[in-house]
């Protein structure tokens, strides 16, 4: 899960041009401190408490709480930009600079050592992170579903993609799975 989402917001960086139209920029920005604040929250309540639990002395964190403090004072920042501000693209720029730096220890030290170390209990941490996740994209999805919106610079089809993708969220915080069976047009949701 962790490098699902690594491989998405670098994915999302990509996107980014600074001569994108500015609500492309911002629609862009935004998703990916959505994706960035909900990934940092579930490594600090569940993985890295679980990391802490097993490292034997070889500080296998090593910078992650302080990259994830500069990165949460960057999304700040650039959630109180506009696009048009001189420093928009530094500022993102210097938050891509931080992550690439973060994902890089995570994937080479200490997500080879959590399988190495966890081994059977990254099943059930999967899970509670998984639990989690939903707990926060739910309450958020109008918010992501506009920032889609407003990234994909006016491609109706991927306009009508972001609307499912967020009524898909909305219908699935409502009632439980099992009433949703007998409603064909709902039945394919996992």
């Amino acid at each position: 899960m962790i490098r699902v989402d690594h491989t998405h917001v670098l994915s999302t960086f990509h996107q980014y041009k600074s001569a994108a139209a500015p609500r492309v920029k911002k629609g862009l920005v935004l998703m990916i401190c959505t994706a960035l604040e909900i990934h940092a929250e579930l490594e600090e309540e569940i993985f890295y408490p679980a990391i802490q639990e097993i490292d034997e002395g070889e500080d296998l964190l090593g910078d992650s709480q302080a990259e994830h403090q500069e990165m949460k004072r960057l999304i700040v920042l650039l959630r109180q930009m506009e696009p048009e501000a001189r420093d928009y693209d530094e500022t993102l720029h210097a938050l891509m600079s931080n992550v690439l730096h973060h994902v890089a220890d995570e994937e080479t030290v200490v997500l080879p050592a959590a399988e190495r170390l966890l081994g059977e209990r990254l099943g059930e941490l999967g899970a509670q992170m998984t639990k989690r996740r939903l707990e926060l994209v739910v309450p958020r999805s109008g918010e992501i579903a506009f920032n889609i919106g407003r990234a994909v610079s006016g491609n109706k089809a991927a306009l009508w993609m972001a609307a499912l993708a967020a009524a898909g969220c909305l219908i699935w915080a409502g009632p439980s799975r099992e009433t949703w069976r007998g409603r064909r047009a709902i039945k394919h949701i996992p």
